[in-house]
């Protein structure tokens, strides 16, 4: 098998997103989660459409079932979307 990679367009919620690279990034940014056979996940962010993605700060972890990697980038994108209105 492959490992299985999620990626969804977001806004940062107000303070941005906590990365182990750069700090504290904000605005329109990019998620994605990556997820491996043996369910290790990593989780990261870039700038919309930019090159770079910085690992989420605590987005590495390990999943009971790999099956399961959809719906945890579904409630991270659920969790960090916070569009402004």
């Amino acid at each position: 098998m492959m490992p299985t990679e999620h990626t969804s367009p977001l806004t940062a919620p107000p303070g941005g997103v906590w990365t182990d690279d750069v700090g504290v990034i904000t605005g329109a940014l990019e998620l994605r989660t990556t997820c491996s056979d043996d369910g290790s996940v990593q989780v990261s962010v870039r700038y919309e459409e930019a090159d770079e993605w910085y690992a989420v700060r605590g987005g590495a972890c390990r999943l009971h079932d790999p099956a399961d990697a959809e719906v945890l980038h579904t409630v991270l994108h659920d969790v960090l979307h916070r569009p402004e209105g």
